[in-house]
């Protein structure tokens, strides 16, 4: 952030209204909502800026094709983005409009001064126009088919001739370079920053900011037949929203921009050289940061409004309600993870609902989920459902804690959430991981109350940590974490710096359990035959003790009579106990793991059909019982030797484990 000014500035594209908003779009927008949420958590006031971009050529026709008069047609998409947003637990500060009366003066102000400055001057222009991307091609760009270079794109070119403004894109060519190389993070990521240079390096030429009037778009000042080019009147928006030109003191506390935020494919030509050059005529301060994240794609191709194959937010959160059964408040969270956790930032991701799916019952329900209802149960049947008194953290836990929120927020600061949320849930793995070890149930039965207590306090204190983590993109299910922990505090109202403070879950009364996160049945997720083909698991009837998540009905078959083996039969399996000395998931399988275990002084290699279940890192320490003397069976160029035994409830896979830890390569009769 800058650190002579007051408020720290984020914004987004503001985005076309010639169709309704998609998860493209929310990905965007929820990312500057996490920001600006963490932001506030600092201590630093903030101003959040969305908003319409209205004056394209490709609105206008949309509305025509449509049957609806421009400005009715704009005036509900930009509505149904600002109830989209609301939907989404996202609070923006503004919503700027490009058809509102400020916008319009500022593009006015910023022509004028321009034009009187010499860098807008009036020439011909002839060449190619794209209306899709609204965007000018020269000759040299177009191949003969006389489409769209862009190849996302590819739609017919127009052929334009007419009298234009320019601005003189190409005077500031050198210093916009040697600005990019003094300022290593104003252009981000890396890779985007050295397409940028590549871009510079081919030579700007000035650039036509004026068409032809459709009797759409801002009208060019004195020049009726004439409208500004749609980018050159967007980027302004950022100006406006800061407050300029009518509030200079307002604009002095906001200006530069701490981050521009936005999709790769206006990032290069329009946000990383035309807007900073724009800025460099006024004479203004460029901003701190300009970000661009990659695609959705399917199938390897970009998603999007064109093709309408990437699903409006409001309808994938309610998709997520559904199959779940959880509310549609913490479905809504959930998808603002999910966007985050699905997509490595600066670089394209693959849509699929199956493996948004896929995770939501690994990372929230079988993970998060089950860790605050195993917590809290576990309190409700030892310590009469009271948070015990505040218990000494174990030995390295309480630095575990502070490291893992310092690892988020420097992660949140430099954009990249999902590296924040692993080091979240790396607590929660590592948490159901202690509880393993710890056994509070063993305890709790030998009369060790006060080890019960310490294990079930360091739960909470991790739940809370966890809770104060994940606040910035699950606002909703943080409350109800914390709340369900016992505590009478808002999330959004502690400052980060204080998170991992040890020994700030005070003894309280707790309420009823009740599951956040329901895991979404297994025949949900689109299993495919090769799925199941690739579980190794065995079917069983019994669950583990360490579960206390409500347990679903399971349906059982009648036993038939044909099936039954004798005990000589049974007598040849040879049934184990190991210890997972490491696991890791199988590249390019979303059902299998690679388990390391120990039997004794053996150690072998086993894959299980249990990654929809469990996560790689919680399975680590745990110990299984496997079926030793299975033939050998190759999957994935990988030998199996060996079966891991699980329960199967309604089709998820539960580990089998012993009560108490014992010997590794004992044997089970």
């Amino acid at each position: 952030m800058s650190l002579d000014k007051k408020t720290a500035f984020i914004t987004t594209p503001i985005y076309y209204v010639n169709s309704s908003p998609h998860i493209g779009s929310a990905l965007t927008t929820v990312t500057c909502d996490i920001i600006t949420r963490y932001w506030k958590r600092l201590g630093k006031p903030t101003l959040f800026l969305t908003g319409t971009d209205e004056n394209a050529t490709k609105v206008i026709e949309a509305a025509t094709r449509a049957g609806e008069d421009p400005k009715r047609f704009v005036d509900g998409l930009a509505a149904e983005f600002q109830r989209t947003w609301r939907l989404l637990h996202i609070e923006y500060d503004d919503f700027i409009r490009t058809t509102e009366p400020r916008h319009i003066a500022a593009v006015h102000e910023v022509f004028n001064r321009l034009r009187s400055s010499g860098d807008v001057v009036k020439g011909l222009y002839e060449g190619w126009y794209c209306v899709a991307d609204e965007t000018f091609f020269r000759d040299s760009d177009v191949a003969e088919d006389h489409c769209c270079p862009n190849p996302e794109c590819g739609k017919p070119l127009r052929r334009i001739q007419e009298e234009s403004w320019f601005f003189r894109l190409s005077a500031y060519a050198d210093r916009l370079k040697q600005y990019i190389l003094d300022h290593p993070n104003f252009l981000q990521p890396e890779f985007r920053r050295n397409e940028v240079l590549a871009f510079i390096d081919q030579g700007l030429r000035d650039m036509s900011i004026t068409r032809s009037s459709t009797g759409w778009g801002i009208q060019v000042p004195d020049e009726p037949d004439k409208v500004i080019y749609v980018w050159f009147d967007a980027l302004v928006n950022y100006l406006v929203g800061a407050g300029w030109p009518d509030h200079p003191e307002r604009f002095a506390e906001i200006w530069p921009a701490d981050i521009h935020l936005m999709g790769k494919e206006i990032f290069v030509r329009f946000h990383a050289t035309l807007w900073p050059a724009m800025l460099m005529a006024l004479g203004m301060e460029l901003p701190d940061i300009i970000y661009a994240h990659g695609w959705w794609t399917i199938g390897g191709e970009k998603g999007g409004k064109s093709k309408g194959n990437l699903p409006h937010p409001g309808d994938l959160a309610a998709r997520i309600a559904e199959l779940s059964g959880a509310d549609y408040e913490i479905s809504v969270d959930a998808l603002r993870y999910l966007l985050i956790r699905e997509m490595q930032f600066g670089l394209d991701a693959e849509y699929s609902e199956t493996a948004f799916l896929q995770r939501f019952n690994s990372d929230l329900a079988n993970d998060l989920g089950n860790l605050l209802n195993r917590s809290v149960s576990m309190a409700g049947r030892y310590l009469n459902g009271m948070v015990p008194p505040p218990q000494p953290a174990p030995d390295g836990y309480d630095h575990l804690l502070n490291n893992a929120v310092t690892e988020a927020g420097d992660a949140l600061g430099a954009i990249q959430m999902n590296t924040a949320m692993e080091a979240a849930f790396r607590l929660v793995s590592r948490c159901n991981k202690y509880i393993d070890e710890r056994q509070p149930w063993r305890q709790a039965r030998e009369g060790d109350d006060q080890a019960v207590r310490e294990t079930l306090y360091t739960c909470f204190e991790t739940l809370r940590v966890v809770a104060m983590m994940v606040q910035p993109v699950m606002p909703v299910a943080a409350q109800r974490i914390i709340s369900s922990i016992g505590l009478d505090l808002n999330p959004a109202e502690v400052p980060w710096q204080s998170v991992g403070k040890w020994g700030q879950c005070p003894e309280k009364p707790l309420p009823s359990p009740i599951p956040l996160f329901p895991r979404i049945p297994a025949n949900l997720l689109n299993r495919t035959t090769e799925n199941i083909q690739e579980s190794q698991t065995t079917n069983m009837s019994d669950m583990p003790e360490p579960s206390t998540q409500p347990l679903p009905a399971v349906s059982v078959a009648p036993f038939p009579s044909n099936s039954t083996i004798t005990i000589e039969d049974f007598a040849k399996l040879e049934l184990r106990v190991a210890d997972v000395i490491d696991c890791k998931p199988v590249p390019n399988t979303s059902k299998l793991l690679h388990l390391r275990v120990k039997l004794g002084e053996e150690e072998r290699d086993i894959l299980s059909g249990i990654a929809e279940t469990y996560t790689a890192d919680e399975l680590i320490g745990k110990q299984v019982i496997i079926i030793a003397n299975l033939q050998p069976r190759k999957m994935r160029g990988i030998e199996s030797q060996g079966m891991i035994l699980a329960a199967d409830m309604n089709g998820q896979a539960i580990i089998l484990v012993p009560e108490t830890r014992v010997p590794s390569g004992s044997p089970v009769r």
